[in-house]
């Protein structure tokens, strides 16, 4: 901005500065013409005077004309010798003692000079007087007859210079102000924009990816805020990728570690529990056993099988098991999975209501292994409900930014699960329950990511839990 002022300011500097001495030199012109006319103009008058040597006449008709504008007049005869001029410039013996014409001088040559005639000295004023000497030729005779010279104020040209010096700079700072304010306008212009460019670079480089930089402009400055806007989103997905890798990564590292302790634990228990298993059942084939006895060793065989549940569980989560995939419809998935609780539906007087919408596509799964997973999740709900509670189960096909999904709603009417334990209820180990080891869900999440899919804990309206599971239509027919 300083730069375009600056810029600005010497373009009309030099402007004014041409136009000025143009115009005052139009105005010295024109008061030139103007002597010169009036000098001929008074010689014309004064020619039959000059002829007869007339110097009353020629005396009087100067004094006549000598006003504010017009200071001194002085005729010249032939020999450039003073023949009659106002009294006023006779004591000025250095304009009036000689012509400034030259001897050979033709008809239509001028003289012109700029003098300052001395008012007074003491006191330092001076009057500047442009002075104008033309000769004086008789028609038809080729021999000069003599000479004008004409002094004229000055006083009206250099107001007149004033003025258009005056007008000239009121026009130079009007200009000035425009162009210092479209310059500030379109400096704010530029300089706004860029200041939101920078606010926001600053904050993505501070690793703000979802800060979005608002600039509504057609030009360059929207065009690159836009490309900043595309690059912040597209970091932003990439660190959302990178911290979803890096989750599933230390979720593996963890089912590594937890994999590794539980095989080791799996086989300390296992050997020893078969041991004292199979005494047990020999123990028992004993007739001399009382009902004391054997209703002791009917527990302890009940706790050892509960025991067994529990490795065998626990082997299920930590290994790394192969998918049979296979092309099933997920409603008849979803039907074998309430047909194994049925019992505890009936028991509970459970409410249960199945939306399913038309023509959903069949998926290639593991028909065990989802079964597994909607059976685990109903069971819960079962035993999150009241008694007569309700359970929701909604089937829909989702088209999403990757293709087309299946997404499976299962809700409930029960206790709910807090928000805060949405993402631990799926960690190993896990449960809210005063029976189970916690691995029911985590196994389910583990089956879904198998299948590429998701699920997760969302919010619901109103009182209980609501699982959501998407399971992508990979290799549909």
């Amino acid at each position: 901005m300083v730069y375009v002022i600056a810029l600005l300011i010497g373009l009309m500097v030099l402007v004014l500065f041409v136009i000025e001495k143009r115009e005052v030199k139009a105005i010295f012109d024109e008061q030139m013409g103007r002597g010169i006319m009036t000098a001929e103009y008074i010689a014309q008058l004064n020619l039959e005077n000059l002829l007869f040597w007339d110097e009353e006449g020629i005396k009087e008709d100067i004094e006549k004309r000598i006003d504010q504008n017009l200071i001194y007049v002085i005729f010249y005869d032939r020999q450039n010798k003073p023949l009659m001029a106002n009294d006023f410039i006779k004591s000025f013996s250095g304009i009036y003692g000689s012509s400034n014409l030259a001897s050979d001088v033709q008809k239509g040559d001028y003289f012109f000079e700029r003098k300052r005639i001395p008012v007074d000295e003491k006191a330092g004023k001076y009057m500047s007087v442009l002075e104008i000497e033309v000769p004086i030729y008789v028609e038809g005779s080729p021999m000069k007859w003599g000479s004008i010279k004409i002094g004229l104020s000055m006083e009206e040209v250099r107001r007149e210079e004033l003025k258009t010096r005056l007008m000239l700079i009121l026009i130079g700072c009007s200009g000035l102000l425009i162009g210092v304010g479209g310059a500030s306008l379109l400096a704010r212009r530029i300089t706004r924009p860029l200041k939101k460019l920078v606010e926001g670079t600053v904050k993505i480089s501070k690793g703000d990816f979802a800060q979005k930089i608002d600039i509504g402009s057609q030009d360059e400055i929207g065009n690159l805020a836009e490309s900043f806007n595309n690059m912040s989103r597209q970091l932003f997905l990439t660190r959302e990728k990178m911290e979803a890798a890096s989750k599933k990564l230390i979720q593996a590292e963890k089912l590594a570690s937890i994999g590794r302790i539980s095989a080791g634990i799996a086989h300390e228990i296992r050997n020893p529990l078969t041991s004292v298993k199979l005494n047990i059942q020999k123990v028992m084939e004993s007739q001399n056993l009382d009902d004391v006895d054997k209703e002791h060793l009917d527990i302890s065989q009940e706790g050892i099988g509960h025991i067994e549940n529990f490795i065998k569980e626990l082997l299920n989560f930590t290994r790394v098991s192969e998918l049979h995939l296979d092309r099933f419809s997920v409603e008849e998935i979803i039907n074998e999975s309430i047909k194994m609780i049925r019992g505890t539906l009936r028991l509970k007087k459970v409410q249960l209501e199945k939306n399913v919408q038309g023509n959903l596509p069949h998926l290639l799964v593991d028909g065990d292994k989802l079964r597994q997973v909607f059976l685990n999740i109903l069971h819960n709900a079962c035993e999150a409900i009241p008694e007569a509670g309700k359970i929701k189960i909604s089937l829909s096909q989702k088209e999403g930014s990757e293709g087309r999904n299946v997404r499976i709603e299962i809700s409930d009417n029960g206790s709910g699960i807090p928000e805060k334990d949405w993402e631990t209820i799926f960690e190993p180990f896990y449960t809210t329950k005063s029976t189970g080891i916690g691995l029911g869900l985590a196994n389910a999440r583990k089956i879904i990511e198998q299948h590429k899919g998701i699920i997760q804990v969302k919010k619901k309206k109103g009182q209980g839990a609501y699982f959501e599971v998407i399971i992508p239509c990979e290799g549909e027919k």
